[in-house]
């Protein structure tokens, strides 16, 4: 029945939409651990394999314009399929930030800002990410609601770190306190800066998801505005 390959592939797109997402927190934790480490193999496999994120999300961008040009959904399914599209943008730039967060470790030479939680803000993050997906996957629209609502902390524990590492480098003497340069320490503070402004855009994008969610759930567009 026609109409029943309609459905299936529905549901392929949103169990394709879930295995993207598992792939790309696996990279954002991979991303993490080298940050943490200083790996720099570690950090390496994750810059080379960003291309497989991107075809990956071509593909499935493919599966949407053809579910809505062959299939013409509308009403809820509808927007299962347009909710979709923006999670795979979404999706797709977190693991972008990934990257980020892999060269990073890659610069990284010392620990200078080690009292900088980054490996719990990854974390809380990581998580944003997944409990957004799982309200994806059940329709909980209240799971989404939930992720914006832990989006607030995460972005007071970014200004908190941000805040911390500007004070430090207006309070540093330079070469005989620490034995930088200045340009040494402005490599440091700039690359902190940013390690924290991308964990906070995952928390953003997770709250993306969460409104694309919310959308698709009771066509609601509370989290989008």
């Amino acid at each position: 029945m026609p109409r029943d390959e309609y459905q299936r592939q529905l549901q392929r797109l949103r169990e394709d939409v879930l295995e993207m997402s598992d792939r790309v927190c696996e990279r954002l934790e991979r991303a993490l651990a080298a940050l943490e480490t200083q790996d720099d193999n570690l950090a390496t496999a994750v810059i080379t394999g960003d291309h497989a994120i991107n075809d990956r999300y071509l593909e499935l961008e493919q599966a949407c314009i053809e579910l809505v040009a062959l299939q013409q959904p509308v009403a809820t399914d509808l927007r299962v399929v347009a909710a979709s599209f923006k999670i795979i943008t979404d999706l797709e730039r977190i693991a972008d930030l990934a990257v980020n967060l892999a060269e990073y470790a890659r610069r990284a030479e010392r620990r200078r800002y080690a009292d900088v939680d980054i490996g719990y803000i990854g974390e809380r993050v990581v998580e944003m990410v997944e409990a957004a997906m799982a309200a994806y996957a059940a329709d909980d629209a209240a799971g989404a609601r939930d992720v914006a609502a832990e989006d607030d902390e995460i972005d007071r524990r970014c200004e908190s770190a941000s805040e911390f590492v500007v004070r430090d480098l207006l309070e540093t003497e330079l070469e005989a306190e620490i034995g930088l340069t200045p340009d040494a320490l402005s490599d440091e503070v700039s690359r902190m800066l940013l390690t924290i402004r991308d964990l906070e855009r995952v928390g953003d994008h997770a709250v993306n998801i969460a409104a694309r969610t919310l959308y698709m759930v009771e066509n609601d567009d509370e989290l989008i505005y």
